[in-house]
């Protein structure tokens, strides 16, 4: 098979297009910066994988989120309405969504088949899978993959190790907050399935979510290494403004539509996920 990867850079577009090249498929990495070279890249192949996106974990102002929100929607709008015209359409479009396309609770469970919520970050998802789904007008099979905090070497997990290693970590703020994470092998294994025949939203989250507290324990643990110094809200606040409400408040969401289509986790719970990750 013939994919193009779009944010084959990225720390998950990496270990897709690694994944990919392994089980002998052909791999054409680019980007939608440029809508019209995205398309005629894409033109002959077989699938495409859309991974691109500004990242979220930073401050947010104006001008990050124009770029958040572009980068998710009028991008991928443009290139499809380019790839329209290509000669050569791809049969499958498999997008990155986020678990934000939820909003935040600290009570609720949510599961694929539960509507969006309207914060900022729920809107930009909402939108970002619309463009997705533009892709079955040119007879595309689509599917949509709402991703949690992927742990792996590098990534986010990658940023949290030295405060932890040093023994400066801890829960932040309340602990009460949801964390719903995935092993990046599962996230690789659900975007192999999404390319070969799954279609739909996918929750790529294990079934297991914990709540920071336990995050922070288990981490602590596998590091052997103390967990003392909680984070403060208001600290959290001053280094991410709007887009501290990833960490602050979270939420709890289960791949039961992912596990109905057969998905067998290899890591269902954090434990051993962390220490493989880690060893």
């Amino acid at each position: 098979m013939r994919v193009a990867v779009f944010g084959a850079s990225g720390f998950i577009g990496t270990h897709l297009t690694a994944a990919l090249s392994a089980r002998g498929d052909e791999v054409r990495a680019g980007s939608l910066r440029d809508p019209v070279r995205a398309a005629q890249l894409a033109a002959g192949c077989d699938a495409i994988a859309n991974l691109a996106g500004e990242p979220i974990a930073q401050r947010w102002n104006a001008r990050v989120k124009e770029r958040i929100e572009s980068s998710r929607v009028a991008l991928p709008r443009a290139f499809l309405e380019a790839l329209a015209v290509t000669d050569g359409h791809p049969k499958v479009f498999v997008s990155a969504s986020a678990i934000g396309y939820y909003g935040t609770s600290e009570t609720r469970t949510f599961a694929e088949d539960d509507l969006a919520g309207s914060d900022f970050l729920a809107n930009v998802c909402e939108r970002w899978e619309l463009q997705a789904g533009r892709a079955a007008e040119l007879g595309m099979r689509v599917a949509c993959i709402r991703t949690g905090l992927v742990l792996g070497t590098g990534g986010a997990l990658a940023r949290l190790l030295w405060p932890f290693r040093l023994g400066l970590g801890g829960k932040i703020a309340s602990g009460r907050q949801w964390c719903s994470w995935i092993h990046v092998d599962d996230l690789i294994g659900i975007y192999l399935m999404a390319l070969d025949g799954a279609q739909g939203t996918l929750n790529a989250t294990a079934p297991n979510p914990v709540r920071n507290e336990e995050f922070t324990a288990a981490l602590g643990a596998a590091l052997n290494r103390p967990t003392p110094f909680p984070v403060p809200a208001f600290a959290v606040r001053a280094l991410l403004g709007e887009g501290s409400t990833v960490l602050l408040e979270g939420q709890r969401v289960l791949p039961e539509r992912t596990q109905r289509l057969g998905y067998a986790f290899r890591f269902p719970a954090l434990e051993p996920a962390l220490a493989q990750i880690l060893r």
